[in-house]
């Protein structure tokens, strides 16, 4: 099969002109959320913490976003976030703790629509 010789005359030009149109109106991409501090810091050892705060380093939507607390028997707590605040950042009180290691579960949904989560330890001092 034998293509058709192109049209004497006709440039690309207009072509590329339309691609680097498009391209250059198309909205920027968004980076996933990524956590950029915690309190407490993960590995931390504390006396006791009043709070669960996550830093991220874009805006992300807090009411459909999650924490919860593992504790050192392995039991699984939801924590309440709250929604006032800065848009980067997550906070959510914590119960009084006892001695031991425990982990963070975190799951964000950043505003470019996709679901990020993440885990981190600390552990409470005697």
């Amino acid at each position: 099969m034998r293509l058709a010789p192109a049209e004497p005359g006709r440039s690309p030009k207009p072509i590329l002109a339309l691609i680097a149109f498009i391209l250059a109106c198309a909205p920027a991409v968004h980076a996933h959320s990524l956590l950029l501090s915690s309190v407490p810091p993960a590995g931390a050892v504390v006396n006791g913490a009043p709070a669960v705060a996550l830093r991220f380093n874009n805006r992300i939507e807090k009411k459909l976003s999650q924490i919860r607390l593992v504790s050192p028997r392995g039991e699984a707590q939801p924590l309440t976030v709250r929604t006032d605040g800065a848009l980067d950042a997550l906070e959510a009180p914590l119960p009084p703790l006892a001695a031991g290691r425990y982990r963070v579960d975190w799951r964000v949904l950043s505003t470019d629509g996709h679901v990020v989560s993440g885990t981190f330890a600390f552990s409470v001092s005697p």
